[in-house]
């Protein structure tokens, strides 16, 4: 059987470290990705590293992805991912522009992308929940991530989530179910999702 993959593309706030959670509560094979971070804020479910690092692997032709958000420079390695494959293991990215969903696919696994999707009033409200500290910077990327949709409407998902509309679990299962049955990605109608 061919190994597998999860992308995970959102918003802030649209439940990517809630679904992982619950996807590896489900089944113990999925692993989140934690991806190489330099900067400040969150330090949790990231790799420590440093900006000369991640240059010096870029340099060297070892990274899928690499970007800039929040102060801080994130970049995911070949090496990490295959890791995770070597392992056993399903691994779970989190994206958060489609560009990097494209580029990482083509790291050799049956990847399933799946597009998170909630209003801009639950990334809100599920910020100041869990206290975040830059919430307007998270309001900004919301509206970001909206226009990054739309600029790549025919992007291929092999799920779209509402996840205002879904519980964590519905939307885990729904992830469970495509890896399962291996759904094909296709264009969704980004305009009406996004509104």
């Amino acid at each position: 059987m061919t190994s597998s993959g999860v992308l995970l593309y959102g918003p802030p706030g649209s439940g990517k470290d809630t679904i992982t959670h619950e996807l590896t509560r489900l089944r113990p094979e999925f692993a989140l990705f934690q991806r190489l971070k330099a900067g400040p804020g969150r330090t949790t479910g990231y790799r420590l590293t440093t900006s000369d690092r991640i240059e010096e692997l870029s340099r060297a032709g070892e990274l899928l992805y690499r970007n800039a958000r929040y102060d801080a420079e994130y970049a995911i390695d070949h090496q990490g991912v295959a890791a995770l494959v070597d392992d056993g293991r399903i691994p779970v990215l989190h994206m958060g522009q489609v560009v990097g969903a494209g580029a990482v696919s083509v790291f050799p696994l049956r990847w399933v992308r799946v597009l998170l999707w909630c209003p801009l009033a639950i990334t809100e409200s599920r910020s100041t929940d869990r206290a975040d500290k830059d919430i307007e910077a998270r309001v900004e990327v919301w509206h970001e991530t909206r226009e990054d949709l739309l600029a790549h409407e025919t992007e291929p998902w092999t799920l779209t989530l509402r996840t205002d509309q879904l519980s964590p679990t519905e939307s885990a299962n729904a992830i469970i179910d495509a890896l399962d049955a291996s759904v094909s990605a296709e264009s969704r109608n980004i305009r009406e999702l996004v509104g």
